[in-house]
């Protein structure tokens, strides 16, 4: 089941959700398409209030995932279906079954799989995906069967690119599979510091897949980060850190490299009303 533009809207209403608004007219896709606006801006968030934040701050498509401390997961039934009833933008949704590498063992592969059918009776408009061998190639098997299984759902491969021994061999083994674009900080710690592998995977990606830039993203660094690239599409998941109604207490339950337990990290409305601006300036 595809949820239409109307069915959307009547289970918002139904269950008194509304988009997220900040009190400003943002244009919508297609309406800065036809202005000559080349630039698409992805917004990843890791909670359905972010997804409505982002579309209200001017985001052209979400990618919504679960804990974005851990690198990203993917996110529960729930929160998909809150997020594709909450806006009416492209949403791609992150499936990755765990933390940490890549390399994923037939259980995992079973597991990812299964999610991917759950996404596509949710309605959203894609799904984004990654594998790689042991010996740090793209896994064509993996990505091959994932990939038949999300179709004719629009794929994403995410960062695990950067992970990959060789990028501009599995730039071409994912043309080769079909894949819409490819997620990459160039191999860097950022996007801003992977300007000169980024260049040349746009520019042999051509016209065909796109090849767009994320990590570290923000509005003082995405007008250079266009200019120097050329990319078609840009990927960003400004936040804020946001202390809760509890105290601070001592002990933590989460790791050491999440918020503490009073706190939580949050779409930053205004860091993407900035990247809006620079990307229509």
């Amino acid at each position: 089941m595809v949820w239409s533009t109307r069915r959307r809207r009547a289970w918002r209403e139904h269950h008194s959700i509304r988009p997220a608004s900040d009190g400003h007219a943002h244009a919508t896709p297609p309406e800065r398409r036809a202005a000559g606006v080349s630039t698409l801006l992805e917004i990843c968030v890791d909670t359905p209030e972010g997804a409505a934040l982002a579309a209200a701050a001017g985001a052209d498509r979400v990618e919504l995932c679960a804990e974005l401390a851990l690198g990203g997961v993917t996110p529960s039934t729930g929160a998909v279906a809150v997020a594709r009833a909450s806006v009416e933008l492209p949403l791609m949704v992150l499936v990755r079954p765990r933390a940490g590498h890549f390399c994923y063992g037939p259980v995992e592969v079973a597991t990812m799989a299964a999610d991917i059918e759950v996404l596509k009776a949710s309605g959203v408009e894609g799904v984004v995906l990654g594998a790689l061998t042991e010996q740090g190639d793209v896994d064509v098997e993996v990505m091959t069967r994932l990939i038949d299984v999300a179709r004719p759902l629009s794929v994403t491969f995410h960062r695990a690119f950067d992970q990959t021994r060789d990028p501009h061999e599995a730039l071409a083994a994912l043309a080769a599979l079909g894949v819409e674009r490819v997620l990459t900080s160039g191999q860097a710690p950022s996007a801003l510091e992977g300007l000169t592998l980024l260049k040349q995977l746009v520019a042999a990606a051509g016209d065909g897949l796109s090849v767009m830039p994320g990590g570290g993203v923000r509005a003082d660094s995405a007008a250079t980060i266009v200019s120097a690239t050329g990319c078609r599409e840009l990927h960003a998941g400004p936040s804020v850190l946001t202390n809760g109604p509890l105290p601070a207490r001592d002990g933590h339950v989460g790791g050491a490299a999440l918020p503490a337990d009073h706190q939580r990290r949050m779409t930053d409305l205004a860091g993407v009303q900035a990247l809006r601006s620079v990307l229509d300036t």
